[in-house]
């Protein structure tokens, strides 16, 4: 079990560094720049599929921590 969850922790950490930064110009809001920044984007392709890879296993990492203590 903590074998499972550890390979779970480690693949979150690298899905979670492989996406985009969907602020990326939050330093223009310092400085005035970057009217645009709150607009809605739509995800897609390989941006969907790792937006919802990181949701799975984020609940899959939440769950297993709450199983473990309980266990």
């Amino acid at each position: 079990m903590k074998i499972f969850f550890l390979v779970i922790s480690i693949l979150l950490i690298i899905i979670v560094l492989l996406q985009s930064g969907k602020a990326e110009g939050t330093s223009g809001i310092i400085s005035g720049g970057n009217i645009d920044l709150f607009n809605k984007r739509k995800e897609r392709g390989s941006e969907l599929f790792i937006s919802r890879l990181t949701m799975g296993l984020g609940i899959l990492f939440f769950a297993l921590t709450i199983l473990m203590d309980v266990i």
